[in-house]
């Protein structure tokens, strides 16, 4: 391959008609459009191999037909079988990438007049470089694509990380990371990005809000001038309680939960039970629920899967509150006997 462009001079095969000579047409870059694009023809590695083979016999100036043998072309591709050449040669005839220009004895040569006519015989290669635009657009539209999926791909993998901060273990995200494995078209990556950017601002209004502060409308009063303004918060509640409420109080006042329960809760271990039993069913991962119940207690973490699915629609992500309070910068102020004093005297509560 000493060369990087062809003149690609058109020789008849019958006729004997003078050789005209065309643009130069880089074939090694139609070559190239079409190893990328090869999938779009259903041709294999074995096909593209063979191409590179018998371009490689070309030289620049004479023309665009390979006249070696069949012989010479298995031992340049590496060795293979006469028979798969020949697959080969009829896969790209059928395709209309090369054309068979066969002699009376089936050998390949080119003869000459003393008028400078020439008639080829062998295996012409003029449709390959006829279709160039077709092949270079193609590999392009391809590699349009590709980048595209890259650049969607990171976006998700970005919405993901920033999940993650608020439930590493949540099933949701774990799920569309299993998904990312296989090979997605661009609408499948789109509807996922999608899908992951409404996840992300419900988070960022369901999760760490900031509570509205009343100031005075008087200027006089130098409380705007605060750096720190109390703050009234309607479902938490400071100092954090480590005491657990009564139980007769947690399943009376929460009866949502206590609802699905398949027998009676007449102790902490029944309600416990029931908790683990309700947290994957509202999007709480397991393993979640084993972290905040050894870092709040198991009651305590019970207390908020009960109380949490009390509260229903004012919640937006189960999974992310459940984790804020247990084991987010809220844990703190979570008190679930204050809690369930709001909810018997209210019935629900503002998230």
């Amino acid at each position: 391959m000493a060369f990087t462009k062809l003149t690609v001079q058109p020789l008849g095969a019958g006729g004997g008609t003078p050789a005209t000579s065309t643009p130069e047409t880089d074939i090694w870059a139609v070559f190239r459009a079409l190893r990328d694009t090869r999938s779009l023809f259903g041709l294999r590695p074995g096909h593209v191999q063979t191409l590179q083979a018998m371009l490689s016999f070309l030289k620049p100036g004479h023309g665009d037909t390979v006249f070696a043998s069949n012989t010479e072309i298995c031992r340049r591709i590496g060795g293979i079988d006469e028979r798969t050449l020949r697959r080969h040669i009829d896969r790209f005839v059928e395709l209309g990438f090369m054309t068979r220009h066969d002699s009376p004895n089936r050998k390949r040569y080119r003869v000459k007049s003393s008028q400078g006519q020439s008639i080829s015989y062998g295996l012409s290669l003029a449709p390959l470089l006829v279709r160039a635009s077709e092949l270079l657009a193609a590999a392009q539209e391809m590699e349009n694509a590709r980048r595209d999926r890259v650049f969607l791909r990171k976006q998700i993998l970005t919405r993901l990380a920033q999940l993650d901060e608020f439930d590493p273990e949540n099933e949701h995200t774990l799920q569309i990371r299993r998904i990312l494995r296989r090979k997605l078209s661009i609408t499948e990556y789109r509807a996922l990005l999608d899908v992951l950017e409404s996840d992300c601002k419900q988070l960022s209004t369901a999760v760490d809000a900031p509570d509205t502060v009343q100031l005075p409308a008087n200027d006089g009063q130098i409380v705007r001038h605060h750096s720190k303004s109390e703050k009234e918060q309607k479902d938490l509640e400071s100092p954090s309680s480590t005491e657990a409420p009564a139980l007769q109080t947690l399943t009376s006042v929460c009866d949502q939960a206590a609802s699905f329960a398949t027998r009676p809760l007449g102790s902490w271990p029944d309600v416990e039970s029931h908790a683990r039993t309700l947290a994957p069913m509202m999007g709480i991962h397991e393993s979640t629920f084993e972290q905040a119940a050894m870092k709040v207690g198991s009651q305590k973490a019970s207390c908020a899967i009960f109380i949490i699915l009390q509260m229903g629609t004012r919640i937006r992500d189960f999974g992310a509150y459940f984790h804020s309070i247990t084991l987010g910068r809220r844990e703190t102020d979570f008190n679930p006997s204050r809690l369930l004093d709001r909810l018997s005297q209210s019935g629900a509560v503002a998230a």
